[in-house]
């Protein structure tokens, strides 16, 4: 797989990227260990080599996970991931960030972000100056390569920017959840940001496996995804009807589509999750999806027959 360069940092990642928010199991349904290693080490034998995870993914389960996958090619992939709101303080990251390398079994991570704003989830109010000062301090003892920010808005990210140089935003952003587009791809564009979209398959909406009457545990995260609500998800299953033509026709599936299409706007690249294996494998094969400029319009007109019924509020659950 092509890779790209992240921000204007030396970082190289690739277009799909790994998630692994499932492999923490919290807020997750039926995840086993073993299945979430297999699934990494498949990705990245498919030529994902890029794995974002978090500290707070299982209190740090997560990276353990990957860590157990890919220990061995530590020095063929790029690890991306994240300090909690409730660290932000200055010796905050700094041991969040100790934490985080122990967990990964490395001495050094290729992207760190701040995983969201601070005041987030009833966290302390922390000034982004302290907090950048930290990463940037990590950054010249060389324990990080690349600062990242994630779910941030317009302002919060030029604010961040005043203090230090940032190399990505990870916001949510799929065919079905476009908020970004209005005033943050432009910065993105303008700054040389990537963008490193989670919830890229819209939580699997976009695969097309959870037909209309689909109810989930209370426990999982998606009974309160806004997507999969009412008529919202009514529409969703409208859009995806429009879809599955464009996928027959590169031999695609829809999953595979949706990727395409987001890895193909301005600074975009995915962050797809998988639980097995053979999805993983389907995700790195999105990279090969080549579509039309006429292409890509029509599925963007398909995708606001959703995206045009929503509010503002860019959080996608009724927390």
């Amino acid at each position: 797989m092509e890779k790209r360069t992240l921000g204007k940092s030396d970082v190289q990642i690739t277009p799909i990227v790994m998630g692994t928010w499932q492999a923490g199991k919290k807020m997750w349904v039926g995840i086993e260990d073993a299945d979430s290693i297999q699934t990494i080490r498949a990705a990245f034998e498919a030529g994902i080599t890029t794995i974002d995870t978090a500290e707070v993914y299982g209190n740090g389960h997560s990276e353990r996970i990957v860590a157990e996958a890919l220990s061995d090619v530590r020095e063929q992939v790029e690890y991306a991931t994240k300090v909690f709101a409730n660290h932000l303080k200055y010796q905050q990251v700094i041991d969040a960030c100790e934490g985080s390398l122990k967990n990964l079994k490395t001495d050094y991570i290729d992207l760190y972000q701040i995983h969201w704003p601070s005041g987030a989830f009833n966290s302390e109010i922390v000034p982004i100056e302290e907090t950048m000062n930290a990463l940037n301090l990590l950054k010249e003892q060389g324990k990080i390569r690349a600062i990242g920010v994630s779910n941030f808005d317009r302002d919060q990210l030029v604010e961040a920017a005043k203090y230090g140089r940032i190399d990505s935003l990870q916001p949510p952003y799929s065919l079905f959840w476009r908020k970004i587009e209005k005033d943050l791809t432009p910065y993105c564009v303008e700054n040389q940001i990537s963008i490193l979209a989670y919830s890229s398959l819209a939580q699997g909406l976009l695969t097309g496996k959870f037909a209309r009457g689909t109810k989930f545990d209370p426990a999982d995260n998606r009974a309160q995804n806004k997507l999969f609500q009412g008529e919202n998800f009514e529409r969703a299953q409208q859009a995806l009807d429009k879809l599955r033509p464009i996928a027959d026709k590169h031999d695609a599936t829809l999953a595979q589509l949706a990727l395409a299409w987001l890895i193909a706007q301005p600074q975009s690249n995915a962050i797809a999750g998988a639980r097995y294996p053979q999805q993983a494998k389907d995700n790195a094969l999105a990279a090969q999806v080549q579509l039309t400029e006429a292409e890509i319009a029509e599925i963007d007109a398909i995708g606001r027959i959703v995206t045009d019924h929503l509010d503002d509020n860019a959080v996608m659950w009724d927390w």
